[in-house]
């Protein structure tokens, strides 16, 4: 099977992200960015990486951490330590997506006032957090197929 577009001929835009990822063998797989970075995902029976659905959910910590940090920045009260712990609940039955994912900030810092922190996180999950905007909006995904064969 073949895709009207052949991989080696597509160009990504300016503002495209890609991943390549090659199956490993059982349930897992190795994603390559397009810097030379590496991510492996496996949801084998004995686990040496993230599950996808754990990969999502780290995803949308660290795109809000960033976010936050930078903005207690702004605000001349960096912190001094921050993690994200974030929990989804999953559907029940097929595609088994999340219903619900809860996102806790836990930061402290000279003059950290909660009000502030509650408003740069607020900040990221409703304006900045590229990862928490596509969660909560229609995508459109195409799957194309292609031969391995066929391809140069």
């Amino acid at each position: 099977m073949t895709s009207s577009a052949p991989a080696a001929a597509s160009v990504a835009a300016p503002n495209t992200k890609t991943m390549h990822v090659t199956w490993l063998g059982e349930q897992r797989y190795l994603g390559v960015s397009a810097s030379g970075h590496q991510l492996l995902i496996d949801n084998s029976p004995v686990k040496i990486g993230v599950s996808p659905m754990e990969a999502l959910l780290g995803a949308l910590a660290t795109c809000t951490a960033y976010d936050v940090v930078e903005v207690m920045q702004k605000r001349r009260t960096p912190l001094t330590r921050y993690r994200i712990e974030v929990e989804g609940v999953r559907a029940e039955s097929d595609p088994k997506r999340f219903t619900t994912i809860t996102v806790r900030h836990i930061a402290a810092g000279p003059g950290i006032v909660e009000a502030q922190l509650a408003r740069a996180a607020q900040l990221s999950h409703e304006k900045y957090c590229s990862v928490a905007a596509s969660l909560s909006s229609e995508i459109h995904v195409e799957a194309l197929l292609e031969d391995e064969t066929m391809t140069v």
